[in-house]
């Protein structure tokens, strides 16, 4: 008869490192929000960084006189994300990815595509892939409204997903960090599609590192129909599920296949098919509209110049170099191809490794696009931040098989 014992998964020898909450960090906050009000040209940032930059200095002061770091947080959190949120919804601010979501869901009512057919300015393009739009369908179907602006949207996507990527009872205290951090906050506010997609990402992580395939593979799915940036999470979330099969040593019934081998096969069908139902449909209504949104665009290969121009090493080549475009994109194929060796020659062993892996590879990818911006960062530090504070999930990855022979 063949019984299961869990493993001392390494997560659980391992105690998570302390979410920094003192005064000094808030007020390093502080200083950074106030920073991007004075120096933004940005109406929407220049709000949220008065805003936040009020919140995080008051957090510092409760901080400061020994107040809990609940309370401190949850201060950090009104002024950075809740005060110029709902400033920013009455007067009808955000960031020109909100418009963006908005409009591609009125074009996917209206003509089956969320794409434009002849983009001209960087304003008429949308390098999301189709699945982005569904943030945008209550606008466009109820109409503009404080209620139906697709960041709430959005914001909610990301909250969730990140919260059911934590174990059930520990979730409050890295859910109010992650809000007030200034790189999570000023989106949340703003408005930013990359938090939903690192959120998914997160979730996918968390259900394969809990062995349930087929929802994993449902989160990435889900997530890669939104950017290209989640499509990185599938052979990570492959990799992870394959290493339980050789931590559990081969069948022995030669007939048998391994059960974390179907396992990753079920994940990766479920994510392809989920990315495919959602992409494919509106990709294929127009196949050149598609590529030179989601495609050409993000690279560079357009006369429309992407506002994504941050002084990163790859926009810096593409820029400031002769055939730097060709380079950044040789680094950023070469980055890619590291990545995945490594995850063949020594695949992930835990969630917290694979989380690593995945905030490496998409560090390296921000690093050398040719348009980029600092933003993008949110997805490895979502991603490491919910490496770092979780714990070990109550249904191990790994299992030991034994037999035991009936007399």
């Amino acid at each position: 008869m063949a019984t299961t014992t869990p493993l001392t998964h390494p997560d659980q020898r391992r105690k998570p490192p302390p979410i920094p909450s003192g005064a000094l960090w808030w007020a390093v906050c502080s200083a950074a929000a106030l920073g991007l009000a004075a120096c933004s040209s940005l109406g929407p940032h220049r709000v949220w960084g008065t805003a936040a930059g009020a919140g995080y200095l008051a957090a510092a002061l409760l901080a400061s006189r020994g107040r809990s770091p609940r309370t401190a947080g949850g201060v950090a959190v009104t002024g950075a994300v809740l005060l110029p949120l709902l400033w920013l919804l009455a007067v009808d601010r955000a960031q020109l990815e909100v418009r963006v979501v908005a409009r591609s869901a009125g074009l996917l009512l209206a003509e089956g595509t969320p794409y434009l057919q002849h983009p001209v300015v960087p304003e008429d393009f949308n390098p999301y892939l189709p699945g982005m739009a569904v943030f945008g369908l209550p606008e466009a179907v109820a109409g503009p409204g404080p209620l139906t602006d697709p960041r709430l949207w959005m914001g909610a996507a990301f909250l969730g997903a990140f919260a059911l990527a934590l174990p059930a009872g520990s979730r409050s205290a890295p859910l109010r960090w992650i809000a007030a951090c200034p790189l999570v906050a000023l989106p949340l506010a703003v408005g930013g599609v990359d938090l939903p997609v690192a959120g998914l990402m997160c979730l996918g992580l968390a259900l394969a590192g809990r062995g349930k395939a087929g929802a994993a593979g449902l989160a990435l799915g889900a997530a890669a129909a939104l950017k290209w940036t989640a499509w990185p999470a599938i052979p990570v979330a492959l990799a992870l599920l394959a290493a339980a099969s050789r931590s559990a040593g081969r069948p022995a019934d030669r007939g048998e296949g391994r059960p974390a081998d179907r396992a990753a096969a079920r994940c990766g069908l479920v994510a392809l098919l989920t990315a495919a139902a959602l992409v494919l449909p509106a990709a294929l209504r127009d196949p050149g509209a598609f590529r030179a949104h989601v495609v050409d665009f993000p690279l560079g290969l357009t006369d429309a110049v992407s506002s994504a121009a941050s002084p990163l090493p790859g926009h810096l080549l593409a820029t400031h170099v002769p055939g730097g475009r060709t380079l950044a994109l040789l680094l950023l194929g070469v980055s890619a191809l590291l990545i995945t060796l490594s995850l063949l020659v020594r695949p992930p062993a835990t969630t917290a490794d694979a989380a690593a892996r995945l905030a490496l590879g998409l560090l390296l990818a921000i690093a050398f696009l040719p348009a980029s911006r600092f933003g993008y960062l949110v997805h490895p530090l979502v991603i490491a931040v919910w490496a770092a504070v979780r714990e070990t999930p109550g249904h191990p990855l790994l299992l030991r098989v034994r037999k035991r022979v009936s007399r």
